[in-house]
């Protein structure tokens, strides 16, 4: 458990290095947080737990005011 989630391991500290950080952002969201890039997409199409259309890895989201209320989904297996 990282930064008090249950459920996300978080390994790489933010690296975009391991993909235990992912998670389904609410589609109400998307097009706030943005596509991922390359590496993330990378990364998300070996995730475990299965890669959707709204996944990111939550150490990839830049956070800022218009995301405050953000709903994200973690991902059954990390």
């Amino acid at each position: 458990m990282k930064e008090g989630v249950p459920g996300m391991i978080a390994e790489c500290g933010g690296a975009s290095a391991c993909a235990t950080c992912h998670v389904y952002v609410d589609e109400r969201f998307m097009d706030r947080v943005g596509e991922a890039d390359d590496l993330e997409a990378e990364l998300l199409d070996d995730a475990m737990g299965g890669r959707k259309a709204t996944s990111r890895l939550a150490c990839q989201i830049r956070m800022t005011d218009e995301l405050d209320g953000l709903v994200v989904e973690i991902a059954s297996v990390q």
